[in-house]
């Protein structure tokens, strides 16, 4: 269940874009819209790394920890104007700098443009000079399956690997095979099977979604830097949260899940006005404190 409180929120907030009605276009500049603006106190630039542009977020609480984030949006909408807030958010909860990549959407870009672009922006960082031991991929939804593929990416690849990973609400099996696909949708108020086959058929353009480029969660996860996954318990997508989860500690890797109770899809982003979600932004901060070497000694 959603408790009505949160159901008012997110049914609010999300109905400024998520009208069956609502052009590409309007989904895009509606749900920009919807999120809140950055602290006063926030700085951001823009910049461009290994050829990705994004904006770079920081607070005075940022140290030299550094974390990539790639958005949500379902491949289609999102942008680095959309989570100014939350990469503020987890910037100072985790004494970090944040790079919001604006990786390119479909369907004007459809796969593998957005997961080349994570590849481009990782190795990127690093050519950068940015220290591994001091480096996070993070993403949230769709950015959570671009952040688990960018880090089986580069462990394929023979990448230096950053020193964790964070995934919040990750949409990372696009095949969209999870039991809670069904059992959930009665009580998800945000995202159902509809919204993700017209999200998937967009970014895919009859690519097969079983390919691990797209679904991670079907790649070997053995190997990979230790990941906090969370995820709330009133989402058709907790069981990609779980199942990942699962498959990480299967193959003999470290990986924590953090469930929000009643609570919806990526409701870390509604932290302005909801302490649940506050909450799991300041854990995921520490999380990260507890594994980038830089604040981990602190």
């Amino acid at each position: 269940m959603v408790s009505a409180r949160v159901n008012e929120l997110a049914t609010a907030a999300y109905g400024l874009w998520l009208r069956e009605d609502a052009t590409l276009e309007e989904m895009r500049v509606g749900f920009d819209g919807m999120c809140p603006e950055p602290p006063a106190d926030a700085t951001i630039t823009e910049g461009t790394v290994g050829g990705v542009r994004g904006s770079w977020v920081s607070v005075p609480e940022s140290g030299p920890t550094t974390i990539l984030h790639f958005h949500a949006g379902g491949y289609l909408i999102g942008s680095p104007a959309s989570h100014r807030d939350l990469a503020a958010r987890i910037a100072r909860a985790a004494g970090a700098r944040v790079f919001l990549a604006d990786y390119r959407l479909a369907p004007e870009n459809p796969f593998p443009a957005a997961w080349e672009d994570g590849i481009a922006a990782y190795r990127g960082m690093l050519a950068d000079g940015v220290d591994p031991a001091d480096l996070v991929v993070s993403g949230d939804s769709a950015g959570g399956g671009l952040a688990l593929a960018t880090l089986v990416a580069a462990r394929d690849g023979g990448e230096a690997l950053p020193a964790a990973g964070v995934l919040m609400s990750p949409w990372a099996d696009l095949t969209l095979s999870g039991d809670s696909m069904s059992a959930r949708e009665s009580v998800d108020p945000l995202v159902s099977r509809a919204v993700l086959t017209g999200m998937a058929e967009g970014y895919l353009a009859g690519h097969d979604p079983a390919d691990p480029r797209v679904s991670p969660f079907l790649a070997p996860l053995g190997g990979l830097p230790p990941l906090l996954v969370q995820v709330g318990s009133s989402e058709v997508l907790e069981d990609d949260a779980v199942r990942v989860v699962d498959g990480v500690l299967a193959a003999g890797g470290d990986a924590t899940l953090q469930v929000g109770y009643e609570m919806v899809h990526v409701f870390q982003m509604f932290a302005d006005r909801l302490p649940e979600a506050q909450r799991a932004v300041d854990r995921a901060g520490g999380f990260v404190r507890a594994h980038a070497r830089a604040t981990a000694a602190v």
